[in-house]
């Protein structure tokens, strides 16, 4: 079955920590795969949009061994780069991290926010986990803009 997680949150350095506990919660030892690149992504908001910014994450369970996760905050025109880091740089490694361990992902833009999604294989069988106070809404992400190209 497909389930939706959604988290509200400012995007602080503590916040990254609690959110990878929840999705370990949420997706069991499956997940992580789930929970570096969901660390990638609050750690680029809050290098690259701002420490305390709003962010959404979204968790969907796609039911075939795939999770989509969507990371939205409110800058429209800071896009994600993937460079080569110096060797002796300690950044500047997060999206091609990401691009090593997501089976694909992208960004799209809208007015006011932007949402960098990719998506992770689970082992065979996770389909999500359960969604908070045992709700299971249907899997609804939206795909605005997703060309369905990685970048």
């Amino acid at each position: 079955m497909r389930t939706t997680l959604v988290i509200e949150l400012l995007a602080v350095p503590g916040a990254v920590r609690g959110v990878r506990r929840v999705l370990r919660r949420y997706l069991g030892d499956a997940g992580g795969a789930a929970q570096l690149c969901v660390s990638e992504l609050l750690s680029n908001v809050i290098l690259h949009v701002g420490e305390g910014a709003p962010v959404t994450v979204r968790v969907c369970g796609e039911g075939d061994g795939r999770v989509r996760i969507e990371v939205t905050d409110p800058d429209p025109y800071g896009m994600p780069v993937r460079r080569s880091a110096a060797r002796d740089e300690e950044g500047g490694r997060g999206i091609a991290l990401l691009a090593a361990v997501s089976l694909r992902w992208g960004v799209w833009s809208a007015a006011g926010c932007k949402t960098v999604w990719c998506e992770v294989g689970v082992a065979e069988g996770a389909d999500g986990g359960e969604a908070p106070a045992g709700r299971k809404p249907p899997c609804h992400l939206p795909h605005r803009g997703d060309t369905g190209v990685p970048v």
